[in-house]
């Protein structure tokens, strides 16, 4: 720990010194979908990839993308490539992100579906994702903070009851 019981990588991100209660002068500044879709770089990297989950499942191109940002805009944080449906497909069910539809997710209509969930998420779909996050921490400078995301338990399930799509009614 550092002075006043912060840790060293709180001392010296920014983000995290605000995130820890500390005010700065200059806000630290991300931004939520860094690797969106306004990036050329970004589409040019993910049309190499081939399908969406492709690029989630590229550790070179998975870090790459989630890069790309920080170095564009000198963001304080950068912001894990990833997909919260990668969560329900660790966990057995079929996902699949169809051309100018979005995702599409084997849906849970009945107890015996939820049945057949896995109850552990599967090392071997989500090792790639682990992957990308030591790629990008190596490549982060010290004061750049990595955040990653998931959906929450609720988020996943809803969409595990809607096939995917959030905005729907759930089944």
């Amino acid at each position: 720990m550092g002075e006043g019981g912060t840790s060293h990588a709180v001392g010296i991100k920014p983000l995290l010194r605000v995130l820890s209660g500390e005010r700065q002068a200059i806000p630290p500044v991300w931004m939520m979908r860094q690797a969106g879709r306004y990036l050329p770089e970004y589409r040019a990297v993910r049309e190499k990839a081939g399908g969406f989950l492709d690029l989630c499942f590229n550790p070179e191109l998975a870090a790459e993308v989630t890069l790309q940002p920080v170095r564009r805009f000198g963001f304080d944080a950068a912001i894990l490539f990833s997909d919260i449906l990668v969560v329900p497909l660790a966990l057995g069910r079929k996902v699949e992100f169809l051309a100018g539809e979005g995702p599409k997710l084997e849906p849970l209509s009945d107890a015996d579906g939820v049945k057949r969930l896995s109850e552990t998420i599967d090392p071997m779909v989500v090792a790639p994702v682990y992957e990308t996050v030591r790629r990008v921490r190596k490549a982060l400078d010290a004061r750049t903070t990595l955040i990653g995301f998931c959906g929450a338990p609720s988020h996943v399930d809803r969409a595990l009851g809607t096939a995917g799509d959030i905005s729907a009614k759930p089944r």
